[in-house]
């Protein structure tokens, strides 16, 4: 398998993922409320095994080799890694946006625990989180640090020894105020920028901490928190003091290419409902697909897909591969499928016309979709900076590489 196509195994395994989404999981997506936690669909997802998929590889006992025997009829070669997350979050995102959104949230939840949490840590948390019946969150963004993560003033002031009390605000969490425990990021030193961070698992119990939802134009559970003097200890603390915001990142840069193939799924789902719109829709004497305006639209569409599909496939087998480029490549990917699924989804209501728009059509749920995903996880701008920040240090390295090498190394001499 490269990355650029995808075997046999994984393509049978895509496609009962898209019924097992449509048949299994839409029911439940529709039962619940929108901007709240769907606690039935999220057990659902850990009693079809799916949720092991997010902690393949990152934690004893994670693989779904032994913990997802109902999922599908698929090998766990198939599911592992992080273009297994892909395919997976692309599929449902295809058939049940609602069941890929609540996946990727627990993962980004959890997957601090399962990466960087002590023993004591993954066993009080990490098996109810993997089955569903523990909701996780990802609390780093603030009122006045979203993308520039590292200006975060959450503040965790030291009371006595390996004590700190953590005062302020986080705002835009995914799963708040309802998740079981958080993964909160927060300033131990400060001046310090990213050097100062720690990161902590925060049960939603603990007291001073507080919360509230936010009413946000896509129907994702999201709120804010508020933390007055809560206290936490060493044994709160995810990976080491200090070194909080590498837990942030390795995280971020292991679920960024998987943001794509969410929007990915979403690109799908819009241009097979052109397809057959199209196609079936009459006018001006003819259907709407002989138009050569239309025609063209829809190939674009299917070409920009399909190139946001494979930067996203290339980027997770890069990381699945633990290439040193992982940055600048998940950061494409996100950046790629997230502006392409907007493109997709907008061109195909424009052709859809006034019957996208009403309220409980596929498409009008796509188009309030579909806008987030430019934001969260790093905004498109973030990407770029990203991506060019990389690109200018490869550049210095090689640089610098050439002109450490002796002049005798890099020319033939010439013969005598």
């Amino acid at each position: 398998m490269t990355a650029f196509s995808l075997n046999p195994e994984q393509t049978a395994w895509c496609a009962e993922l898209r019924t097992l989404a449509d048949e299994r999981l839409r029911p439940l997506a529709e039962k619940g409320e929108p901007g709240r936690v769907n606690r039935p669909l999220l057990e659902a997802l850990g009693e079809l095994g799916l949720l092991e998929v997010l902690f393949a590889g990152e934690a004893p006992g994670a693989g779904p080799a032994s913990r997802a025997p109902h999922a599908t009829s698929r090998t766990p070669h198939a599911t592992s890694g992080a273009l297994g997350l892909c395919l997976l979050r692309e599929s449902l995102a295809y058939a049940c946006t609602e069941a890929e959104t609540a996946l990727a949230l627990q993962g980004l939840g959890a997957h601090p625990v399962a990466a960087h949490g002590s023993a004591r840590q993954r066993e009080q948390w990490l098996a109810p989180a993997r089955a569903g019946r523990a909701v996780a969150a990802f609390a780093l963004s603030e009122p006045g640090a979203g993308s520039d993560a590292a200006a975060l003033a959450l503040s965790a002031a030291p009371d006595g020894a390996s004590t700190w009390r953590l005062t302020g605000e986080k705002c835009w969490i995914s799963n708040a105020p309802e998740a079981d425990f958080y993964t909160v990021f927060a300033r131990t030193t400060p001046g310090a920028g990213a050097r100062g961070v720690t990161a902590f698992l925060v049960p939603a119990d603990r007291a001073g901490l507080t919360g509230t939802p936010l009413d946000m134009l896509s129907p994702h559970p999201i709120g804010s928190l508020a933390f007055d003097g809560v206290t936490v200890t060493g044994e709160d603390v995810l990976g080491e003091p200090d070194r909080g915001f590498r837990v942030a990142m390795t995280t971020l840069n292991r679920f960024r290419p998987s943001v794509g193939a969410f929007a990915v799924g979403m690109a799908a789902a819009a241009l097979d409902a052109t397809l057959a719109h199209t196609a079936g829709r009459d006018a001006f004497g003819g259907k709407l697909k002989d138009l050569q305006a239309v025609a063209h639209q829809v190939a674009e569409m299917a070409t920009r897909t399909e190139a946001a599909r494979l930067m996203v496939h290339a980027a997770a087998a890069a990381y699945d591969r633990g290439e040193p480029d992982i940055a600048r490549r998940a950061a494409m990917a996100k950046l790629l499928a997230t502006e392409t699924a907007q493109y997709v989804v907008d061109a195909a209501v424009q052709l859809h016309g006034a019957r996208a728009l009403q309220r409980g059509h596929l498409l009008e749920h796509l188009y309030r979709e579909v806008r987030a995903p430019r934001i969260y996880e790093g905004a498109s701008e973030v990407q770029r900076t990203i991506i060019a920040k990389e690109l200018y240090a490869t550049r210095s390295a090689d640089q610098s590489a050439e002109q450490s090498t002796p002049q005798s190394a890099t020319r033939e001499e010439p013969s005598v």
